[in-house]
């Protein structure tokens, strides 16, 4: 009997025993899987950090080139507006010798006066036409950063306090930009 009781047993103890290792071998498996499941994870988080940095640099290097590019057009647009500023600040003593001239022609035919402002009126327009306007501020206040002081008067009932009273030689912008400062006198009150 013990023999039979053997027999039967020793098939039930390597079921169990069997179904011991059945049960080990899903903890290694699951072990395995969560070690790849781990690593897996590990790769993405590494490819999402390697993502978002590529992003920033591209973002940055995006913002870097608009910023060129803007600057270079601002750049451009500096060049074409200016272009002419050498020519036409040379061409400053002629306006001023053509008013001068206009000036001391009083007995002169009134033909050669009209050819005189013809011309001078002619070249003001080309000026002007680049971008120059001409800075004449008598009777305005005195502006520092348009005209320059060479004398100062009393102010009395012809001129006001910090006015220009008298222009020796008017000034020119290009621009908005300074060309040349107008040479003024300018009426200073007594408490000045």
């Amino acid at each position: 009997m013990t023999s039979l009781w053997r027999r039967f047993a020793s098939p039930r103890s390597t079921k169990v025993s069997d179904m011991q290792a059945t049960d080990s071998r899903p903890d290694e498996e699951s072990s395995a899987i969560d070690s790849d499941l781990e690593a897996i994870l590990a790769e993405r988080d590494a490819a999402q950090a390697e993502l978002a940095r590529m992003r920033e640099q591209f973002l940055r290097e995006h913002a870097e080139l608009e910023n060129a590019r803007k600057r270079q057009a601002r750049d451009l647009e500096q060049s074409r507006k200016f272009a002419n500023e050498r020519l036409l600040g040379a061409l400053l003593p002629v306006f001023d010798s053509l008013e001068a001239g206009l000036a001391a022609l009083k007995d002169a035919t009134p033909q050669v006066r009209e050819g005189l402002e013809l011309t001078l009126r002619q070249l003001l327009k080309v000026a002007s036409d680049n971008g120059m306007t001409v800075v004449d501020p008598l009777g305005h206040a005195f502006n520092p950063e348009q005209h320059q002081a060479i004398a100062v008067l009393p102010a009395g009932a012809e001129h006001q306090p910090d006015t220009v009273a008298q222009v020796h030689q008017k000034g020119y912008l290009l621009n908005e930009r300074l060309l040349r400062p107008a040479l003024v006198i300018v009426a200073k009150g007594e408490h000045d």
